[in-house]
């Protein structure tokens, strides 16, 4: 008080203020902070019908997202045409979970295995030659980012999609492919692309692309690396012409391999509880506004 200013006038202004009255304020709306945080966490539960099981197998998709996938030797483009064949694959697995690696110069987990299928087409969807900012292709790295997107903890099989113009940039593949295959990998490769090659069209001068020395840069598929990954893991070659004859292949292929059960929160039937903190949140706010900061004063 003697720091504010004169004490006999500081305890004149601060004669209703009401120390317990702020405290039990300041209290409710803490506490209203702390419930809401809870009702947007949407604490739940699952319901009586929460023991659903699906059996199927857990297969990875590597994708090749490198400039090469632009080429217009399948229409629109490789890349394209990749992402119809990922998206009728899909259609014909409803009880697998599925996973999903881009790969140019660098791999990444795009999505983790799952059983929500609707994701997983939006992630191919929204895959493009711009999703791995480092060209290139290096089909070890996409190969062992697939191998880690397994767990490892369930003695499951390994099924891998890899999904390339072949254009390896890195020498490790077949080593890689025949490491992995030890431990139980099996690696299906789709060649996209033709054997007699295609320019790539940049979108940037509309013209086709140039190497250093400005020539333009052909493209071809490189099958000869594709099947050697296939037959070192005991997977199959196949060359994209026909969506649908590609899917068959790959069914009969995984028909082969046996499926196990395992549990799917996606269809399960939670009971939630965010609006019970929600109206109790409602409440404590109420309240605190209600509760005055001044004490009463008695009157003579």
């Amino acid at each position: 008080m003697h720091r504010i200013g004169d004490p006999s006038l500081v305890k004149k202004l601060i004669t209703g203020y009401s120390p317990r009255l702020f405290q039990l304020k300041f209290g409710l709306a803490t506490i209203a902070f702390a419930v809401g945080v809870l009702a947007v966490m949407n604490l739940r539960k699952p319901g009586e019908d929460g023991t659903i099981s699906r059996k199927g197998i857990d297969v990875v998709i590597a994708l090749d997202v490198s400039k090469s996938m632009m080429a217009t030797d399948l229409q629109p483009n490789r890349l394209e045409r990749a992402k119809q064949l990922i998206n009728k694959l899909i259609d014909v697995m409803p009880d697998d979970r599925i996973g999903l690696v881009l790969f140019a110069g660098r791999a990444y987990l795009q999505m983790p295995l799952t059983t929500d299928h609707g994701a997983a087409k939006l992630f191919v969807s929204s895959s493009s030659s711009d999703a791995v900012p480092l060209q290139g292709t290096v089909i070890s790295e996409a190969l062992n980012r697939s191998a880690n997107a397994f767990n490892t903890a369930e003695r499951r099989f390994k099924t891998v999609v890899l999904i390339s113009d072949g254009e390896d940039h890195d020498p490790e593949a077949i080593k890689t492919a025949k490491d992995l295959a030890a431990e139980g990998m099996m690696i299906n490769t789709v060649g996209i692309g033709s054997a007699e090659g295609s320019y790539i069209p940049d979108s940037a001068t509309g013209q086709n692309k140039k190497d250093e020395n400005g020539n333009d840069v052909l493209t071809k598929l490189n099958e000869t690396e594709l099947k050697e990954i296939a037959e070192n893991t005991n997977g199959i070659y196949i060359h994209l012409q026909d969506s649908e004859s590609a899917v068959k292949q790959l069914q009969q292929q995984f028909s082969g391999i046996e499926s196990k059960a395992f549990g799917d929160v996606s269809l399960m039937n939670f009971k939630t509880y965010y609006w019970v903190f929600a109206i109790a949140m409602f409440v404590l706010l109420v309240a605190e506004y209600f509760i005055p900061e001044k004490k009463k004063m008695k009157t003579a």
